[in-house]
C-alpha cells in the first residue's frame, strides 16, 4: 500500500549569483558539478510515498507549463512544437532601445554556431505585442537574416506572455519610467527536452553567451547519453 505527501520547497542553485522577480536586469554565472551536469533550476515539489512501511522520496521539477503562441510565419508554435529540441528563450521587444540591440547580436552567435544542428531552437517573445505583430516580426527576423524554422520570434496576448516569462524566472512588464515603456530582463534562458530550466546567461555579456554555448553542448551530449540507454 502507497501512501503520498506532497512538500513544495523553493530551491535556487547559487542564490547569491541568481536574482529572482527583482525586476532588473541579471545575470547568473554558471557552475557546474565535477560531473558536468547542469542544474535543474526552479521551484522543487518533494514528493514521499509509504512502500511497504519504508518512506521513499521523489523530486519533482519545476517544468515550463504548455504554451501556444504565434510566429513570424503566422504559424501556431505550442510546447509540442518544441517537443524533443533543446531551446534558448529570451524575452524583447522590435523598438527596444536599450539592451535587445546587444541580445540579438549574442543570440546571433548562438544561431550561427547551431544553425545546422536541428536539436537545437531559438525561441524569443516579444513583450509588446501591440506593437509587434506578425508583419512586424516577420520583418524584424527578415532583417537578422534567419530562418524561422531555427529561430521563432513570436507573439500573443500580453498576460500570456508576461505569465511565461515568470515561468521562466524572468522579468518582463510595462513600464512608462522605463525607455521604450517597458521593462525586461536581458537574460537567455536554456531549457531542455523535458522543459525544464538548465541555466540562465546575461544575454549582453559575451562570456556567458560562451558558457550557454558550451552549456547546450552539454545538453547535447546528455541527450544522446540518455538516448543510448
Amino acid at each position: 500500500m502507497q501512501q503520498h505527501v506532497k512538500h513544495k520547497l523553493k530551491f535556487l542553485r547559487n542564490p547569491a549569483c541568481f536574482l529572482l522577480w527583482a525586476g532588473l536586469l541579471f545575470s547568473c554565472s554558471q557552475t557546474h558539478t565535477t560531473s558536468n551536469r547542469l542544474p535543474i533550476l526552479g521551484e522543487r515539489e518533494t514528493e514521499q510515498r509509504i512502500v511497504n512501511g519504508q518512506t521513499i522520496t521523489d523530486t519533482i521539477y519545476h517544468q515550463i507549463p504548455d504554451f501556444s503562441f504565434i510566429n513570424q510565419d503566422s504559424q501556431r508554435v505550442t510546447s509540442q512544437t518544441l517537443a524533443g529540441k533543446i531551446y534558448v528563450t529570451d524575452f524583447f521587444f522590435t523598438t527596444c532601445p536599450t539592451i535587445c540591440p546587444k541580445m540579438k547580436s549574442q543570440l546571433l552567435r548562438v544561431y550561427e554556431k547551431f544553425k545546422n544542428n536541428d536539436q537545437v531552437v531559438l525561441l524569443s517573445h516579444t513583450i509588446d505585442p501591440q506593437h509587434d505583430s506578425v508583419a512586424v516580426l516577420r520583418d524584424y527576423a527578415g532583417r537578422l537574416g534567419v530562418s524561422s524554422s531555427k529561430w521563432q520570434f513570436v507573439t500573443g496576448a500580453k498576460d500570456s506572455i508576461y505569465a511565461i516569462a515568470a515561468q521562466y524566472m524572468v522579468s518582463a512588464a510595462e513600464d512608462e519610467k522605463e525607455p521604450g515603456g517597458f521593462v525586461h530582463s536581458g537574460a537567455f534562458i536554456l531549457t531542455d527536452t523535458n522543459r525544464h530550466v538548465r541555466g540562465i546567461y546575461d544575454g549582453t555579456v559575451p562570456e556567458q553567451v560562451d558558457q550557454l554555448m558550451n552549456d547546450i553542448l552539454l545538453l547535447l551530449a546528455e541527450k544522446q547519453q540518455h538516448a543510448q540507454k
